[in-house]
C-alpha cells in the first residue's frame, strides 16, 4: 500500500512472509495436537474394550464357578456316603432287615453323583495313572512291581468342577522295590 502524498510505502504490520510462517507453525502444532487427541481415543478405546471383556468374563467366571465352595462342602458328604456303603460286609448286605436301609443308601449315592454330574463335577481319575501333580496329592510311596510315579492307591477320590480344581486325589504312587 501506498501514500498518495508521495509515494511511499505504508507499513500496516502486515508482511505476507511473515504470516504465512506464523500460520504454518499453527497450522503444524494443532496438526500435532490433533494426532496426540485421534492417538489418545484410540488408547481409550481400546482400554474400554479390554475392560468390558474382562468385566464379562469375569461375570461369566462367576455364573460358572459360583457353587465352587458349596460343592468343595458337599464332597464330603459323598466321601461318608461311599466310606459308609464300603464299609458293609456281605453278612449286612445279605441280612433282610438291612436290605432297604442298603438299597436306600445306594439310591442316595446314585442322586447325588447325577447331581455332581449334571453340575459340572467329575471324579479324577487315578488307579494306574501316572501322577500328575495338577490334580493328585502323593501321599505316600508303596513298594509296588509297577514304573515309579504310577498312583497305585487312592485314599480319597479328587474332583473338579468343569475345568478347576475342587479337590486333589490323596494317592499311594509305587515307588522302586
Amino acid at each position: 500500500m501506498t501514500n498518495n502524498e508521495n509515494d511511499t510505502p505504508v507499513d500496516d504490520g502486515a508482511n505476507p512472509e511473515v504470516e504465512t510462517a506464523e500460520g504454518n507453525e499453527e497450522l503444524a502444532q494443532l496438526a500435532e495436537q490433533l494426532a496426540a487427541v485421534q492417538q489418545d481415543l484410540l488408547y481409550a478405546r481400546a482400554e474400554t474394550q479390554n475392560v468390558r471383556r474382562r468385566a464379562e468374563k469375569e461375570v461369566a467366571d462367576a455364573h460358572a464357578y459360583a457353587a465352587t465352595k458349596f460343592a468343595r462342602d458337599i464332597l464330603s458328604v459323598a466321601d461318608n456316603l461311599g466310606r459308609a456303603l464300603a464299609a458293609l460286609s456281605d453278612e449286612q448286605r445279605a441280612d433282610e432287615a438291612m436290605k432297604p436301609m442298603i438299597t436306600g443308601l445306594e439310591a442316595t449315592e446314585r442322586e447325588l453323583l447325577s447331581v455332581f454330574e449334571r453340575n459340572g463335577i467329575t471324579r479324577i481319575a487315578a488307579i494306574g495313572l501316572p501322577l500328575d501333580p495338577n490334580q493328585h496329592q502323593a501321599m505316600l510311596e508303596i513298594p509296588s512291581d509297577k514304573t515309579p510315579g504310577t498312583i497305585v492307591q487312592e485314599m480319597q477320590a479328587g474332583y473338579m468342577l468343569k475345568d478347576r480344581l475342587l479337590r486333589p486325589a490323596m494317592v499311594g504312587v509305587a515307588k522302586a522295590g
